[in-house]
């Protein structure tokens, strides 16, 4: 499309004329924007409506923010570490304002510099920030700020929203990202659920020097991940000043407290200057008027649909967080190029299996990829090779030895069946481990990859040998590999 041709169309809507297009996609994060530029290319004639900044959640309330604020954590921990390695320091405590200005400084960054948005904009995609609630008059007919549009396609990628639980008084509460929006960092905090949102704003706010508590209603935090991850953060936490409460109960109400907020489970009670509420997510569909289009939502309130992401309306499809499938950015990528092929070309793909790495940036850092100890002797006769990083150099070298890499393995295909790690680098680690699964590597195969020496590589290496060694009944697999720290 040329220049002239998109200014005409931005025209148009901007003056509320009614504009007929090939694809219209509701939102601007990672779904969305991969969404419009997969459509274009695919020739579609389409806009990007946003109501909110470009990038969506993940560059301005999610990943990018978050991993700015735990950068500094890590920045203040290493200070403290300092003097152990004779390095003066002067010591003090975080100005807060100072790095709130900073996250904005790199979210803003991020956006400017996003070369996707250089991308849509030579594609002809017509970008349209802020642009008010994005809602359905009918199943083709889009009302916002800017007027109405027309579209022979809808995608919908409108993200995801922090859950709020119907509890007496959780209007006291706050979401993680009103947490984020602090002015100051509180003296207390209780960080109600435990999940990849909760344990990362309990592990930032530690760091920040705040008391932090957390509370799940379950017997472990982190439930999703495998047994050793959750105990393996929790034990962090604790070493670090975390208290931990599980099999707390079910909540009964929010109350106001001299402290701030109290929280009151069944003959317990938790109460702290701040309560964050991380309860998991819901669609973020609020105002779009789905039932205008014809659009169901599935039994959690996520957008339903089909293995090719077709909403129940006709001519409509849905990706990203707003499906309730994946929840993370690279996931929601897959989405938003599946939605648009399917969409544009009339087609019937699906997504392929694929490995999907998880993890986050809390001290101490976890990350998973592949099955759970669990599930994997579910289906598989299962072997398992785990590596404290105090056996490892590199950690020791650093002062960071706590953690370990875990290794599951089929003991007859002698596949990689998942990997599991908690300490530094986990989910610079767990990429690793990731490209091995994809690739259908066997342990041995693995075992016998150079891994640089001294580095957190290195455990993931040995966690190989150890598993193939077993697997072969043989010991000379480390003296066969010449591995530097035992050469």
């Amino acid at each position: 499309m040329s220049t002239a041709s998109t200014a005409e169309m931005i025209a148009r809507m901007v003056t509320g004329t009614r504009d007929t297009l090939d694809v219209v996609v509701l939102g601007a994060g990672p779904a969305g924007v991969i969404a419009a530029l997969r459509a274009a290319r695919l020739g579609a004639n389409t806009a990007l409506l946003s109501d909110g900044a470009f990038g969506g959640m993940a560059a301005n309330d999610g990943p990018v923010p978050v991993r700015t604020l735990a950068h500094a954590a890590r920045l203040m921990r290493e200070a403290q570490q300092m003097p152990d390695y004779g390095v003066p320091t002067a010591g003090g405590g975080v100005d807060y304002l100072k790095l709130l200005a900073r996250v904005q400084d790199v979210t803003a960054a991020v956006r400017r510099g996003s070369l996707l948005r250089t991308e849509l904009e030579a594609a002809g995609v017509s970008v349209r920030e802020h642009s008010g609630a994005a809602r359905f008059v009918d199943g083709g007919t889009i009302e916002h700020d800017g007027g109405r549009l027309r579209a022979g396609k809808v995608i919908v990628c409108t993200g995801g929203a922090p859950r709020r639980p119907s509890i007496p008084g959780i209007e006291l509460t706050a979401t993680h990202s009103d947490a984020w929006a602090l002015r100051e960092v509180p003296e207390s905090m209780v960080v109600l659920g435990t999940g990849a949102t909760g344990v990362q704003v309990a592990s930032i706010f530690n760091a920040l020097g705040c008391r932090v508590t957390l509370v799940d209603a379950g017997p472990r935090i982190l439930k999703g991940e495998d047994v050793a991850v959750s105990h393996g953060v929790r034990a962090g936490f604790e070493a670090s000043g975390v208290q931990v409460a599980v099999d707390a109960g079910r909540v009964e109400r929010f109350e106001a407290c001299p402290a701030g907020v109290r929280m009151v489970h069944a003959g317990n009670a938790f109460a702290a200057a701040v309560i964050v509420v991380a309860a998991g997510w819901v669609a973020n569909t609020r105002g779009t008027a789905l039932e205008h289009a014809g659009v169901a939502l599935d039994e959690r309130g996520f957008i339903r649909v089909d293995a090719h992401l077709r909403t129940t309306a006709p001519g409509v499809w849905a990706a990203g967080d707003v499906t309730g499938r994946g929840m993370v950015v690279h996931e929601a990528v897959r989405q938003g190029v599946l939605a648009a092929t399917n969409a544009v070309l009339d087609a019937d793909a699906v997504l392929p299996e694929q490995v999907s790495p998880t993890g986050s940036f809390t001290d101490p850092e976890y990350a998973s990829v592949g099955l759970t100890e669990e599930r994997a002797r579910r289906a598989h006769d299962v072997l398992v090779a785990t590596v404290p990083f105090d056996s490892v150099p590199r950690p020791i070298i650093d002062g960071r030895p706590a953690g370990f890499c875990k290794l599951i393995v089929d003991r007859v295909h002698r596949r990689i069946l998942g990997c599991h790690i908690v300490g530094e680098r986990a989910v610079e680690l767990a990429q690793v481990a990731a490209t091995a699964i994809a690739g259908e590597l066997t342990v041995e195969q693995l075992a016998r990859v150079p891994f640089s020496f001294p580095t957190y590589a290195n455990a993931l290496g040995r966690a190989a040998i150890t598993a193939a060694a077993e697997l072969d009944g043989s010991h000379m697999w480390a003296v066969d590999l010449l591995h530097p720290e035992i050469a």
